[in-house]
């Protein structure tokens, strides 16, 4: 059976990269997709850690060769998701976790319908900017270009299958457990159990149309009129 590809976008300070790396750790057959990237490394990152850090021309090499699942030019730098990693995933039978942006989720659904998109949220726009200020010490001018991004972000939030509101962490993990699980149950069409039943009914509560009204609530926070793009 080939790899089941889990997208994961989230704002920054949304906790995205908690609750993946507590997923990685506790849900057993998951691999994860470490970017490429032409921007410099910053602070203690290491390359092969949180990014592959390469040229400009070494990215456009691959990029002619089609070796990215999907790729996007932010601020001057070059990012992308090598076919690598799912070709890896399916060599080992695993799935493939991708902790991707918008773009990257568009693209990589057009190529692959059968992804599953999940939408990390923040409660709303005021618990997202706390959590930015306690994180960091960036500027004013800084958290609030950070919430504007996030507002244009989340307003994509209907393009994604799942949306998890990340309001208390060990909720939001067992409900991240739970989507892969289901996905996975869906996919064998093993005989439905109790405990998957369970399984199968929190996953169903962060599907978008169950969801849909929350996330319209914190759109609102951030401001942007309901129904549209601001």
């Amino acid at each position: 059976m080939s790899a089941i590809v889990f997208i994961i976008s989230a704002p920054s300070g949304s906790g995205k990269t908690t609750l993946t790396n507590e997923l990685l750790k506790l849900v057993p057959g998951l691999e994860f997709s470490i970017s490429y990237t032409t921007r410099a490394p910053r602070g203690s990152e290491k390359d092969g850690r949180e990014y592959h850090f390469i040229t400009r021309p070494q990215f456009e090499q691959m990029l002619a060769r089609d070796e990215f699942l999907e790729h996007a030019d932010v601020f001057g730098n070059y990012y992308g998701t090598a076919r690598r990693y799912l070709d890896e995933a399916n060599r080992h039978g695993h799935d493939l976790v991708l902790d991707i942006d918008v773009q990257g989720e568009a693209q990589v659904k057009r190529k692959m319908p059968e992804s599953v998109s999940i939408f990390i949220l923040p409660p709303s726009r005021e618990v997202l900017e706390s959590r930015l200020r306690h994180r960091s010490e960036d500027s004013d001018a800084v958290i609030q270009r950070r919430l504007t991004g996030a507002r244009k972000e989340i307003e994509n939030y209907p393009n994604y299958d799942y949306i998890l509101v990340n309001d208390r962490l060990e909720q939001s993990i067992a409900q991240l457990k739970a989507i892969v699980a289901a996905e996975r149950l869906k996919r064998s069409h093993a005989p439905n159990s109790p405990d998957g039943a369970a399984v199968l009914a929190m996953a169903e509560s962060c599907l978008l149309p169950n969801v849909r009204q929350r996330a319209q609530q914190i759109l609102t926070s951030f401001q942007v009129p309901a129904g549209g793009r601001s």
